[in-house]
């Protein structure tokens, strides 16, 4: 019998863990998700880790996300668009083998209007598999 005092928490603290298959799920601003290192799969507690895909012909709602940061790297696709700003304001062309910044708090929207889907690797330091992500429908009409 195994005595639950001494186990850790965590059953991963202390070991490299190898995640094969997060799993997927759509995200509620409309791009899908598969978590590698989250909270839940590894028991990350600052960092989440996986791959974002935005559909040929789909965009994602108006939407921010409070208090983390998030860094992408394009990594298969012909090109997206996003806006950001206050009133989605700014737009730039996000192409295969570009890396993206966005800032904690800061509106945007992604517009994927290529044939083929756009793919990236994402890092964020909020390590939920479901982020906290704020919508802006006020801002969806917006974006063409």
């Amino acid at each position: 019998m195994t005595n639950q005092a001494t186990q850790p928490e965590n059953p991963h603290v202390g070991t490299a863990k190898v995640v094969s298959d997060g799993g997927s799920h759509v995200a509620k601003q409309g791009s899908v998700y598969r978590s590698g290192v989250s909270a839940q799969s590894v028991g990350s507690t600052m960092l989440w880790l996986g791959m974002i895909s935005l559909p040929a012909g789909r965009r994602t709602s108006a939407h921010r996300h409070e208090g983390h940061e998030t860094a992408l790297l394009m990594t298969a696709g012909l090109e997206i668009e996003i806006w950001s700003g206050a009133k989605l304001e700014r737009c730039e062309t996000v192409r295969s083998g570009d890396y993206l910044f966005i800032p904690a708090g800061v509106p945007h929207v992604a517009v994927n209007r290529s044939p083929e889907n756009a793919e990236f690797l994402g890092a964020r330091n909020d390590p939920a598999a479901n982020e906290s992500v704020v919508l802006m429908p006020e801002l969806d009409d917006i974006v063409p």
